[in-house]
């Protein structure tokens, strides 16, 4: 006899739902989400609605504003400033962690990613290359084994989701670069420290561009 599939509850699916909008940029920053909005788009109840929201707003991806607003924050320079010190110094440790549990097959993986990413890259899609790219970072970082760090990452990246797609979005997939490659490279000949110097230069140069482009208020 087998057993039942293991059923996700209604609050995590709809956390998941709303999470990857944050994520993928499909809310912009200071953009207003209403409870009543979600729970007509997703077709489920308040309940999950509200809980998804409180967790989201823990987490510091969507913020309350007072009399029962809720939107996804603004970004200041002062917000950036912090992101960018603190991705710089995670992301690379966990790349860095992560190589001496990954075998060819799982590199091949991370390689079959980046082809995907590239793709988008040469098509102007912008929500691929975003969702490409997200997935090439963490089934990297999942090698790592942190149940510190990885947790803090994903925070990180839902607060700079929204601000990414928007200048991805303005300007295109023409001027994205990456140093996937680099990294890539790094993982099959063994060497760690480059492995980390090839994500913490992929994730300045992601930044660089934010920085010349954002309408910055």
């Amino acid at each position: 006899m087998t057993s039942a599939p293991h059923k996700i509850p209604a609050h995590e699916t709809v956390y998941r739902r709303i999470r990857d909008k944050i994520l993928f940029g499909d809310l912009a920053p200071g953009q207003a989400v209403t409870i009543q909005g979600l729970v007509a788009e997703f077709g489920v109840s308040m309940t999950p609605v509200r809980e998804a929201i409180r967790r989201l707003t823990a987490e510091g991806a969507l913020e309350f504003l007072g009399n029962r607003r809720v939107t996804v924050p603004v970004m200041t320079n002062a917000r950036f400033a912090e992101l960018c010190f603190a991705r710089l110094h995670i992301e690379p440790k966990l790349a860095e962690m992560a190589m001496n549990c990954m075998q060819k097959p799982e590199i091949d993986s991370l390689r079959a990613i980046d082809d995907e990413v590239n793709i988008a890259i040469d098509q102007g899609n912008v929500k691929a290359y975003m969702i490409g790219n997200h997935r090439f970072h963490f089934e990297l970082y999942g090698h790592a084994g942190s149940n510190i760090l990885m947790p803090i990452t994903e925070t990180l990246w839902l607060r700079f989701g929204p601000l990414y797609r928007i200048i991805s979005g303005k300007y295109g997939t023409s001027n994205l670069t990456d140093q996937h490659d680099e990294a890539i490279n790094a993982l099959h000949s063994g060497d760690a420290k480059a492995v980390a110097a090839a994500i913490r230069q992929d994730i300045q140069q992601g930044f660089d561009i934010v920085r010349e482009t954002y309408d910055w208020r």
